[in-house]
């Protein structure tokens, strides 16, 4: 499918738009979502099934999910991963197949922190002992998600340092498999949010305490990667905007990170917010973190994607046509519909191509 045409004025949520050297042919984005279908890292034909036809459906970027930079940094053991190079081949082959439907292929890299070692959630997503295949997470302090979590492994300076080589190393093989973009996750308390958030975070070291301590972890990974990804591949960072509780990361912290993220390298923040603490007080409604969005792109002046509930094709447009984002970023509605951007322009009144291989249902 060729770059989407004929867009009507009132339809901004099928404009272009480019991000250094990517131009993505209209605004809707897939959302990572973790699939746990992986053994031992691995991904497998589920994985390309289901990326694939959210591609062939039209999205405008397809995001492979949340996957790991090493064994530890997994949530569950059945979560993707990119800490070898025996990982590249099928990686490849999906962001190849993603690229030759006309979506930007782009994968999501991570550190689960203190939230990994856990079964999947069909299996409850309680604690998983070393005894019972688990491993021991790490954490910038020894602080647990839940009471029945195991006490995570404080991180010294030199293991921090090797987190950031491991990054580092997963960006290049990213590369190699032929991504066109690299999302940092920074979000719903994996590791990098951790150390960010005031209530994760209680080192005294230089990685403590201060906001710049603090995001001091953060920065480096971003210069990391983007030393060793092509000057015209986009660098993406989702982030927990705020941690919806007392004492927490607040969207004014989100917008000063923004900006140095942005100087460090990052071209697009994608704001999404909480799960940071299991206290957390959040009030779910449709769109409801698209104002975080607002925010740092107004305030920061680095471009966003907006995520959370957002379901109709109307109230994607709306947050483009209102320069709330410049992305909608989904998920849940992907897995329901992976035609939704089809639909979506059906309904705005946009002609856009299909597959030539589904020519009888759109004659």
């Amino acid at each position: 499918m060729a770059t989407l045409a004929q867009t009507p004025a009132s339809a901004p949520l099928f404009t272009p738009f480019t991000l250094r050297g990517v131009t993505y042919r209209h605004r809707i984005v897939v959302s990572p979502m973790c699939q746990y279908s992986s053994e031992g890292g691995f991904a497998t034909n589920w994985h390309l099934v289901h990326l694939g036809s959210r591609a062939v459906g039209g999205a405008a970027q397809v995001t492979v999910e949340m996957t790991a930079v090493s064994p530890e940094g997994r949530i569950t053991p059945r979560c993707l991963g990119i800490w070898k190079d025996e990982h590249i081949p099928k990686l490849s082959e999906i962001a190849n197949f993603i690229e030759a439907q006309g979506a930007v292929p782009a994968i999501q890299i991570a550190h689960a922190g203190r939230k990994g070692s856990c079964r999947p959630p069909a299996a409850g997503g309680t604690f998983l002992p070393e005894e019972e295949g688990g491993w021991c997470p790490v954490a910038p302090s020894p602080i647990q998600f839940r009471p029945t979590d195991g006490v995570p492994h404080e991180l010294a300076r030199d293991e921090i340092g090797r987190l950031i080589e491991a990054f580092t190393a997963a960006a290049r093989r990213a590369v190699i498999a032929g991504f066109k973009l690299i999302e940092i996750h920074a979000a719903h308390g994996y590791l990098l949010n951790e150390f960010m958030s005031p209530l994760t975070n209680q080192r005294s070291d230089q990685y403590g305490g201060s906001f710049e301590n603090r995001i001091r972890l953060t920065l480096e990974t971003i210069r990391a990667i983007r030393s060793v990804i092509p000057a015209e591949m986009p660098l993406s960072m989702k982030i927990s905007a705020v941690d919806w509780a007392d004492g927490g990361w607040t969207i004014e912290d989100s917008v000063l990170l923004a900006t140095e993220a942005n100087r460090a390298g990052v071209d697009l923040i994608v704001c999404s917010s909480g799960n940071v603490v299991a206290h957390q007080k959040v009030e779910f409604k449709p769109g409801f973190q698209a104002p975080f969005a607002e925010q740092v792109r107004c305030n920061a002046g680095v471009p966003t994607g907006a995520v959370g509930l957002i379901t109709q094709p109307s109230q994607a447009n709306e947050i483009i046509q209102s320069e709330k984002a410049d992305l909608v970023v989904m998920a849940r509605e992907f897995l329901r519909n992976p035609y939704f951007p089809l639909q979506a322009a059906k309904e705005l009144g946009v002609k856009v191509p299909f597959p030539g291989q589904y020519t009888p249902a759109y004659v």
